[in-house]
């Protein structure tokens, strides 16, 4: 039952991600394009076997040949299928099909070739959405339109970032304490956090050197992924063992608890002098009835 149901999430998300990011037809497996909306598997391999018959499709319009590849299901499908350097450059970006004719106003209007508009950043920015709307498209779908127009197939995901390991920093043995250096947390422990700083074995950031402030749990502060900058503290290349800081003003060699009695949370001077104190006259009590207990049996 579990199984079943992390298997229809992972459908989910796959099938979110193609109708994201679109599928190119012309490169596309069966298995692909069954993920797209409004093509079954059926007709996802229908496209394959029309496509190895007659060749690459060069135009969306040519999917309304593929068998049982009906209105409905083009209507569905069309805008999530590129068509790479195909015969109309829109082809190969998200703008559906029915909104051809509303690229081909704003080309007309402005004496600019379809081709030449696209990625034309600073044309498109001056374009006023208002400008093109009619009784079949508003201002929300114009504005979407002119977006794809600037950055056509643009992919939805953030700009994946890695971090940039320092050159001639291999191994172990080339490391030495004082060097800033820039890593990628692999993973995070209750104790500290672990850093790939490029040297095949990552080193270990203490909880007590993620931060000036106290930290009760390094989760906090970083998370696995994150892009660090940290101070090598120290390097045991028999036991291939790294000590990293993330506080720049920490030095090597150094006791450093100094620096970080900020971190971690101050006691009563008061406090720290109290001991607990003993009940001294139970202790008496009882001791002495102890020994007037043994006086008694020795004098019978």
């Amino acid at each position: 039952m579990l199984a079943n149901q992390c298997w229809q999430t992972l459908d989910a998300i796959v099938e979110d991600c193609v109708n994201a990011v679109g599928v190119d037809v012309n490169t596309a497996s069966a298995a692909l394009l069954t993920r797209v909306a409004g093509l079954s598997s059926t007709i996802a391999q229908n496209i394959v076997d029309f496509r190895d018959e007659n060749g690459r499709f060069e135009a969306r319009t040519t999917l309304k040949k593929v068998p049982r590849l009906g209105p409905k299901a083009f209507e569905q499908c069309a805008g999530f299928l590129r068509i790479m350097d195909g015969k109309n450059p829109l082809d190969a970006s998200a703008v559906h099909p029915e909104a051809y004719p509303v690229v081909k106003a704003i080309s007309e209007k402005n004496n600019k070739d379809i081709k030449a508009l696209i990625g034309d950043s600073s044309f498109l920015k001056g374009l006023h959405a208002v400008d093109y709307t009619d009784d079949n498209f508003g201002v929300p779908t114009i504005t979407d339109i002119i977006k794809e127009l600037d950055k056509p197939g643009r992919d939805p995901r953030p700009e994946f970032k890695t971090a940039t390991f320092a050159e001639g920093v291999n191994s172990v043995s080339d490391l030495e304490p004082g060097m800033i250096l820039e890593g990628v947390v692999s993973n995070v422990a209750n104790f500290g956090a672990f850093v790939d700083i490029g040297v095949h074995q990552d080193g270990l950031v203490h909880i007590s050197a993620l931060t000036d402030r106290f930290v009760s749990d390094p989760r906090e502060v970083v998370k696995a992924g994150d892009i660090v900058k940290v101070k090598v503290m120290e390097v045991d290349v028999l036991r291939k063992r790294i000590g990293l800081s993330m506080r720049m003003n920490d030095e090597p060699g150094q006791d450093n608890r100094s620096q970080r009695s900020s971190a971690a949370p101050r006691r009563n001077d008061q406090q720290q002098r109290r001991q607990p104190r003993r009940d001294d006259s139970s202790s008496n009590n009882a001791m002495g009835g102890a020994f007037a207990a043994a006086f008694a049996k020795a004098k019978k």
